[in-house]
């Protein structure tokens, strides 16, 4: 268990309690938070703003919420979890008979100790979640029913941070920031993405990283609409979400398939023998779906471990902070890590010397192998490189054409551009 996986579990423990939605001030709390690690642009966006074929919602928060039974007992109460309450709930203060009552309540009967999460963003009503078993017990009677929220002109709330690169050139890393106390589906991606934005700041990377912290959906669709004329400067890019549970880590591809960020993940994934699987893009699920729509095109896939609906516990109480483990999350970002590490890597280059094969003893390159227990490997990946370095190939592609380890790979070209025998 790494120092980052305690410091990512505790943060998704400090994050747990608040009440996010689409918009408002959970939201903003908890883009506080984060920015207490990493400095963070923040952004409003008024309601109604058009954003591309969507309009900004109005903006909602909650004060309190609750039923109580007909002795005065508050037997579902927001204060106790934020779940309890369906997300966008209008204002409601009545008193009606359980029979009215049942109409706005959502339960797991499967799961009858669990308290599902649901929400309402864009059909004003009002609901509440509850576990079966306590609405089973529930006797008939008259009951009084509060919702102390507003739903008002306000703004919709993102932020974004950028580890500034040798180029321009931009990876993307998305994870949403809407749900309330759902420690997979939410808090672990904002958790790896916060530490894996500190990672790498320690270092220049040769990519601008640019980590974007929105509500889902709308949050990706505004972000895109306000940057439509910059896209172009977004090479590759990754969605984070559910990244904290025990289950292998599953890669989503881009809607083209065959993007550089999806060479990279199944490249490193395969090599690092971690268990795993390698889904096809479908256009459903997380923020993906957006940055790959046809019009932007980008290629961007998704990273997570258990997907989307894959668990049980996913959009339950049961997604609780003893769901994540800190191990899973240091693993998750590991991954992120060595990712990015063959993406800012995986450079074409030109071979100077193409006529024949040039003479790497005169240029002391064989004798700077000498006692390295993989000499022959490192002068077989110099001599690979040297072949295909016409251009048109990656080292990515070097890797794999030669069976080749990539670090072994990017060491050798690092050694042939200093020599002088290829350029980038």
């Amino acid at each position: 268990m790494t120092a980052a996986g305690e410091e990512m579990h505790a943060l998704v423990e400090r994050l747990y309690p608040l009440c996010r939605s689409i918009t408002g001030d959970g939201v903003r709390a908890t883009l506080e938070i984060v920015g207490e690690y990493i400095p963070l642009q923040v952004h409003e966006v008024p309601t109604g703003t058009q954003v591309l074929d969507w309009t900004v919602p109005q903006e909602w928060n909650i004060r309190d919420a609750y039923i109580a039974d007909p002795a005065g007992n508050r037997v579902v109460d927001f204060a106790a979890s934020n779940l309890h309450v369906l997300g966008y709930s209008v204002p409601v203060s009545a008193t009606m008979p359980l029979a009215e009552l049942r109409e706005h309540l959502h339960t797991l009967p499967e799961h009858p100790s669990w308290v599902p999460y649901r929400t309402s963003y864009y059909t004003p009503q009002w609901g509440f979640c509850l576990a079966q078993e306590t609405l089973d017990a529930l006797p008939d009677g008259d009951y009084e029913v509060r919702v102390d929220s507003t739903l008002a002109d306000g703004h919709l709330t993102y932020a974004e941070h950028v580890v500034p690169g040798q180029v321009t050139d931009e990876v993307i890393v998305s994870c949403h920031v809407c749900h309330p106390s759902l420690a997979n589906d939410n808090l672990a991606g904002i958790a790896v993405a916060t530490f894996l934005a500190r990672a790498l700041a320690e270092r220049t990377p040769y990519y601008t990283y640019r980590f974007l912290f929105a509500p889902g959906t709308i949050g990706a669709i505004t972000w895109l609409a306000r940057n439509a004329d910059r896209v172009e400067h977004v090479k590759h890019g990754l969605v984070l979400a559910c990244a904290g549970d025990s289950g292998r880590l599953t890669y989503k591809q881009s809607r083209r398939g065959d993007a550089e960020i999806d060479r990279v993940m199944r490249h490193v994934l395969s090599t690092s023998e971690r268990p795993h699987h390698v889904a096809e893009f479908t256009p459903y699920g997380y923020d993906e779906r957006q940055f790959c729509s046809p019009g932007f095109d980008l290629g961007v896939g998704s990273l997570s471990r258990t997907p989307y609906a894959g668990y049980p516990e996913y959009h339950t109480s049961a997604d609780n902070p003893d769901f994540v483990s800190p191990e899973a999350m240091a693993d998750t970002l590991a991954v992120c890590r060595e990712a990015f590490a063959v993406l800012d890597r995986n450079r074409r280059y030109l071979n100077l010397s193409p006529y024949g094969e040039p003479q790497l003893g005169r240029r002391g390159l064989y004798a700077s192998l000498g006692g390295r227990s993989d000499a022959k490997q490192a002068q077989m990946a110099m001599l690979w490189v040297l072949s295909l370095s016409d251009g048109e190939h990656g080292l990515l592609d070097v890797s794999e054409r030669s069976g080749l380890p990539f670090d072994t790979v990017a060491a050798a070209a690092d050694a042939l551009c200093g020599a002088g025998l290829i350029k980038a």
